[in-house]
């Protein structure tokens, strides 16, 4: 009898011992899903937070594409301009429309590209010399793009007697500051949007552990009530 005795309170040790792991993991279950709601539900306030900045911020420049700002007409001009193989034509519309968000935003730095190819004959920053070149400049002293990068077949201003910089060129460095921070900012968008899915993810993750534990957590009651 004794022996029996004993062995039914050695099991009962085991079985609250396991019960107390089982809760302690129950509870678990919801403090992990707690916490990742709460995640999620941060991601996703960042991820709109991010993207109405974006869009507040491009605002502020007052952008609006031009009438030729069309994936017909871009490709027209650039046709009419001798520009052959040009890699990235846009593809989006903006011709009329304020430049208010990430897509626009990139869309609208993708014809500026093309703008000033046009106006550099299809030459590119890195393929144009620093200075205007004299007329009589050695052909082995010029860029591909025009221009020269030895100031001794350059252009001299009259007032200044320094080197007369390739306007062209500089042109590039103007639309290249733009077009980064347009394209930075359809980047930044998007980390928005990539946010709000993270959330999304992080706050259905969590709502399924706080399922799966109060299920766990009832499941010894359930089986009571049936037996």
């Amino acid at each position: 009898m004794s022996t029996i005795t004993a062995d039914h309170r050695a099991t009962q040790v085991v079985r609250t011992k396991t019960d107390l792991f089982r809760k302690l993991l129950e509870w678990g279950g919801f403090g992990a899903g707690a916490i990742l709601v709460a995640f999620g539900v941060v991601a996703i306030a960042m991820g709109f937070s991010g993207r109405a900045t974006v869009a507040d911020s491009l605002k502020l420049e007052k952008i609006v594409g031009s009438a030729d700002m069309t994936p017909a007409l871009i490709a027209k001009e650039a046709k009419d301009a001798g520009l052959t193989n040009v890699a990235n034509m846009p593809t989006v519309d903006v011709a009329g429309k304020a430049i208010d968000n990430g897509t626009r935003a990139r869309a609208f730095a993708s014809y500026m590209r093309i703008h000033a190819l046009e106006a550099s004959g299809g030459f590119t920053y890195a393929q144009m010399g620093r200075f205007t070149a004299k007329p009589d400049a050695p052909k082995a002293e010029l860029a591909v793009g025009g221009g020269t990068d030895n100031p001794q077949f350059a252009v001299i201003d009259a007032a200044s007697k320094q080197p007369v910089a390739n306007g062209v060129r500089n042109l590039w460095v103007t639309e290249t500051a733009l077009t980064t921070a347009l394209n930075t900012s359809y980047m930044a968008d998007r980390l928005g949007l990539f946010g709000i899915v993270v959330g999304i993810a992080l706050l259905l993750s969590g709502i399924g552990f706080i399922v799966l534990a109060f299920a766990a957590l009832h499941r010894p009651k359930t089986a009571a009530s049936l037996s």
